[in-house]
This record gives C-alpha cells, structure tokens and sequence, in this order.
C-alpha cells in the first residue's frame, strides 16, 4: 500500500481519557513530558514527517473555535491539490468541510514547528479554499461526501513525502483509521492519575457514519515505566 506508516501516539489517564484535569496533576505532567519526548524531543523514538489530527482536536488545542475570513466572492482557485511549500514536519488536520479558523501556515507546539496541510473533501467550498490559499496552507482533496483515508494517505505521501505519520486524536479520528485499516501501531503513555470524569473523550471511540465497534486485536510490542509513574505501552494492530 502506497502510503506512510501510521503510528497512533497518544497520553491518557488511568481510565484512558485523553483530556481532563488529570494533566494538571504532577503524575500528569510528567507523563506529558514523556509523550513529547518520546514523539518530539531531541532524540525522538518515532522519525516521522508529520502528525494528523481531526478538526475538534485542532480547534481545542490550535485554532480555538476562531471562524474562518471567508471571501464568498473570492476567485475559483484551480482544481485540485494545493501545495503552498515542502517542510520537515508538517501538521495534517482532517477538516472535510473547511471549517478551521487559520491565522496562519505555520503552527508551533512546545518548540516543535510545522507547516499546515489541510485534509479537504469535495464538500470544501471554493471560499475557504481560496481562505487557506491566501494564508499559504498547503491542502489535498480526498474523498465526495466522507474522507477517503487511503487517498488522504497516499497523497500526504506522494506529494509532500510523509513515510511516518503519527496519528493523535481525537478518539473518533483515531478509532476511524483503525476501522479502515489505515494505522499500524499503537503507542500510548498512560499517567498515574485520572479525574473519574464522564465527560470527557477516550482514547477510541466509534460513532455512527465513521466507524463501528467491532472489536480490533493488538499485539503487545513492549512496555516501559517511565517518570511519574507513567508506562509507556506500544502495540502493533491485528488486521
């Protein structure tokens, strides 16, 4: 298959939630720094291009909820794929509509930057194409009316030269790639705490249109403590 290797990284709490006020505790923070380290730091386990999240996760932590200047009277931009500029990392948000509120091409995380690539499916309308243009964010066409994760892939691949991805939320997103058959690897550092909250999402979570809740099986590849209490758990999918 002509796409990147897809590795799932993730931090959780005890009871596998991936947000929630167990981040502000001192076991919490320090299995954040391991999530980073292990994904980011200077000597980082996974050698990945880019990492890929879905538009709720990018607007909780990047865009925060800001509405997009759309010119509705704007250009017809050209056909197609949109690639703005080549990078070292980059950062893929699935936003099939177009709905995110960029300010600007490049996103900074901690000391990580990363130019932005919009994942678009033809309900994109030409306004906010025209948007992402003006801002120099690069964007690919994949898929009608739903994301098509293979030619999502195999584009990131093809065009912008992403051999590992690293996939990171939400749980919908992450249970999604899994369903299609799209992610290899799981990794997850889980934190030696957790805030009981039943509000807040999982690691995996199926939803209707997306994905079902068919069992999927792993392989245990290793298991590591690490500072915090955290462990550092990584499997391989079963397909």
């Amino acid at each position: 298959m002509n796409r990147p290797y897809v590795f799932c990284h993730m931090l959780t709490s005890l009871d596998g939630k991936i947000m929630g006020s167990y981040m502000e505790t001192p076991e919490g923070e320090q299995a954040g720094e391991v999530f980073y380290d292990i994904a980011f730091g200077k000597s980082p386990y996974y050698k990945h291009q880019g990492w890929l999240s879905g538009r709720v996760t990018t607007d909780d932590n990047f865009t925060f909820y800001e509405k997009p200047a759309l010119d509705e009277n704007a250009p017809t931009v050209p056909e197609g794929d949109y690639i703005a500029k080549k990078a070292d990392m980059y950062y893929v948000s699935v936003d099939p509509s177009g709905k995110l509120g960029w300010k600007d091409a490049t996103l900074h995380y901690e000391d990580t930057t990363a130019h932005v690539i919009e994942v678009l499916t033809e309900k994109a309308g030409n306004a906010y194409k025209a948007f992402l243009r003006g801002l120099g964010i690069s964007y690919i066409i994949a898929g009608g009316e739903s994301l098509d994760y293979a030619l999502a892939l195999e584009k990131l691949k093809t065009l912008f030269g992403i051999e590992t991805l690293m996939l990171g939320g939400g749980g919908i997103l992450n249970w999604s790639f899994i369903r299609a058959g799209m992610c290899d690897e799981i990794s997850v550092v889980i934190a030696a705490s957790a805030d009981g909250s039943a509000q807040t999402p999982a690691l995996f979570s199926a939803k209707g249109g997306f994905s079902d809740e068919r069992a999927v099986r792993f392989r245990l590849e290793s298991a590591e403590v690490r500072d915090g209490g955290s462990v550092w758990l990584r499997y391989l999918v079963k397909q």
